[in-house]
């Protein structure tokens, strides 16, 4: 009787966790934000595929996790691969040349509830595009985004601003030269 009990409690706790299955399904159901996330990070296709399957693969073999932060998880692999791949760093300053198109892009940013437009956050410099998409997209904290990029709590405050304000220099050009409708027409 309580070898049937250890081994019932021994089984919840296994369905507790999530399983290799259960990660082929996220990365399957999800590989299109997946990938977004994958792409804003890394600005480049073939990197951006890199670390989506780095991401997939550390998740199959990696520690075990609750279902139910499964998903989170998921993303979470996919920044640190995109950490290590790039080594983003507050003291350096890499932005794009201009005119730089990243592949895919108009695949990507043509979704629905798309709420920021996906060329401004690509312009960031590294730094600062990792931290613009782990706070303000992923929602991780100021803590985490520091601990992650291996840097203080201050220097993430200062990337996270100088992001949001490049953001809306750009949001505002590209308002600028929209045509305007009057009233009278």
């Amino acid at each position: 009787m309580i070898e049937r009990a250890h081994i019932r409690v021994h089984k919840e706790k296994a369905n507790q966790y999530a399983s290799r299955e259960d990660f082929h399904k996220i990365f399957s159901e999800d590989t299109n934000s997946l990938y977004q996330l994958s792409l804003l990070l890394t600005r480049d296709s073939a990197k951006a595929e890199q670390c989506f399957v780095s991401g997939l693969e550390d998740c199959v073999a990696g520690n075990s996790v609750f279902r139910e932060w499964a998903r989170s998880w998921a993303k979470r692999a996919i920044i640190q691969n995109a950490i290590r791949e790039l080594k983003p760093r507050a003291s350096q300053s890499n932005s794009p040349l201009p005119g730089t198109v990243v592949p895919d892009i108009e695949e990507l940013s043509s979704g629905p509830g798309g709420y920021f437009e996906m060329r401004a956050v690509l312009r960031l410099e590294d730094f600062a595009r990792f931290v613009f998409v782990m706070s303000a997209l992923e929602h991780y904290s100021e803590l985490d985004c520091a601990l992650l990029l291996g840097c203080s709590v201050p220097k993430i405050r200062q990337a996270r601003t100088r992001a949001l304000k490049e953001m809306m220099g750009s949001s505002n050009a590209a308002l600028s030269q929209e045509p305007t409708l009057s009233c009278m027409e």
